[in-house]
């Protein structure tokens, strides 16, 4: 196990299945309202907007089929209007909120001008769409709400009716692009219009990315993302010279190689999870105050880990896109790291 088992930061010692749902305004007056029932120290008790209530698991199979046909403990579901939201993040209270906050925006959001423009551009580390339409009433801009609904708040989808803005996105009218994390140029959904059912055909398509971010909000759907059983794991600090410096390499080889469907890099901020930071080097044998790139087995954890020839020099975009190209490849895996291991016992045997 690399990642906390769901649910086991919330302050409860039984399995327990919550179930979140926003609460409309009434009559255009804000409310709060909060179920009485009992919840987890991680789960906030009163968030605007929001009601929550924790069930035992003893007595929430009967409810969640009642509800949804859910059954998986240890799961935080919530439902807004029509639609049903896992979440799949850490059960940290400040995450939580946080997740519940961007639940209750609307799934889209409007460029309207240069500012809201450059908000768009910052977006660097998650998937984005961006529309061009010619109003709200458009059936091809409402066929673009009910598909960003399937993805909100994960993926932000933005849209606009300016045709100056459009003109510097290069959009045409009812086109939609699509920018994977970390690269400059969006791929634009084909065949416009595109129906609901296009457009989340083709996120679902081309949802993993070459270089994607483990987030606390969404880090077990990224960890459960896996490649035939193995990630490619790399961990630089954003805010550490070296770890930006690394970081700035893998998005250089991730652009050059964002065409490969057999390549996916997890890129993983130790900042972003500082109780896991002892677990993962003893867990790695490495040492997460310096960049690290390798291959891990989501099974048993067993990994093997880039040598960097000189610990004060980070590997060049060519090296580094060469030892990729080992793993995927077969060349480099953690079954070598097994044959290593096995040399020494029976080395120990010996003596």
């Amino acid at each position: 196990m690399i990642l906390p088992s769901r649910g086991s930061c919330a302050h409860t010692h039984t399995h327990t299945h919550t179930y979140t749902h926003t609460i409309p305004p009434a009559g255009g007056a804000e409310h709060t309202h909060t179920l009485q029932c009992p919840s987890p120290g991680a789960i906030p008790r009163r968030l605007r907007g929001v009601g929550s209530c924790n069930a035992p698991a003893s007595v929430a199979p009967l409810t969640a089929v009642s509800l949804a046909g859910l059954t998986e403990e240890d799961s935080v579901y919530v439902f807004k209007e029509d639609e049903m939201i896992e979440y799949d993040g850490e059960f940290a209270a400040d995450t939580l909120v946080e997740f519940l906050l961007d639940v209750l925006e609307d799934p889209v959001e409007f460029i309207e001008g240069d500012r809201e423009l450059q908000a768009f551009d910052n977006i660097e580390d998650e998937p984005k769409l961006i529309g061009y339409f010619k109003n709200e009433e458009s059936e091809h801009f409402k066929a673009f709400v009910d598909a960003a609904e399937e993805f909100h708040p994960y993926i932000p989808f933005f849209a606009t009716f300016d045709s100056k803005v459009a003109k510097k996105l290069t959009l045409k009218l009812n086109e939609i692009d699509y920018y994977e994390p970390f690269m400059d140029k969006p791929v634009t959904i084909p065949d416009k219009p595109n129906s609901e059912e296009e457009i989340v055909q083709f996120i679902e398509e081309h949802k993993r990315s070459t270089l994607r971010k483990l987030k606390p909000d969404s880090m077990y759907e990224t960890w459960e993302d896996d490649m035939d059983g193995i990630h490619i794991v790399a961990f630089a600090e954003e805010d550490d010279p070296d770890g930006y410096e690394f970081l700035e390499i893998l998005k250089d080889v991730a652009q050059d190689n964002t065409d490969n469907p057999d390549l996916s890099i997890i890129w993983i901020d130790p900042e972003d999870f500082p109780l896991l930071i002892p677990y993962w080097e003893k867990t790695f044998d490495i040492d997460l105050s310096q960049p690290q790139i390798g291959v891990v087995n989501v099974t048993d954890a067993d990994s093997i880990w880039m040598q960097m020839d000189n610990e004060e020099d980070l590997p060049s975009a060519e090296e580094l896109e060469d030892w990729l190209e080992d793993v995927l490849e077969g060349e480099i895996n953690t079954e070598d790291d097994d044959d290593d291991d096995d040399d020494d016992d029976d080395d120990d045997d010996d003596d």
